[in-house]
């Protein structure tokens, strides 16, 4: 049986699930191949509990943690809305093809929808076809402004702290 929920930063239980299905998707090659470093592992949960825009779900099935996602609320100037923005989410490879990606994002939709928010965003890698195949499949399209103007491209800048 699959379920979907909010998760409780304040519930230990899901605390743990949420860092051991991050350090999956940080270890996997769609997340980078690094696992989380200590720091991550020991202070993920308190950070997150600082923040009021953070919202994690979680997808268990039959009981075990399976898929998850972690999503921060901005705001478009633009609309003068919020936004949901999909920071994380995954699925661990031996729950991958049941549809449970769907779910989680139907889910967040859901969350997007009661924050009254005009839209949600995320980043996906250009070689990920699987994953940009799902978003495709339930609306998700490229963000651009001006089509003479090109498609938006994510860039960063890292700083050391």
């Amino acid at each position: 049986m699959l379920t979907i929920i909010n998760a409780d930063l304040h519930n230990p239980q899901h605390g743990q699930d949420l860092v051991m299905l991050l350090n999956a998707y940080a270890s996997d090659r769609m997340g980078g191949s690094d696992p989380l470093s200590e720091f991550t592992k020991t202070h993920l949960i308190s950070e997150l509990q600082k923040r009021r825009n953070i919202h994690a779900v979680l997808a268990y099935v039959d009981g075990n943690a399976a898929g998850f996602s972690i999503c921060i609320e901005g705001f478009s100037t633009f609309a003068c809305k919020p936004l949901l923005n999909i920071h994380d989410i995954a699925v661990l490879p031996d729950y991958r093809g049941m549809g449970i990606a769907k779910k989680i994002l139907a889910h967040i939709e859901d969350i997007a929808k009661q924050l009254h928010c005009c839209k949600i965003t995320l980043e996906v890698l250009e070689g990920n076809h699987l994953a940009k195949g799902i978003y495709q499949d339930i609306g998700f399209a490229g963000y651009e402004l001006d089509p003479a103007m090109g498609g938006a491209i994510m860039m960063q800048k890292k700083l050391i702290s």
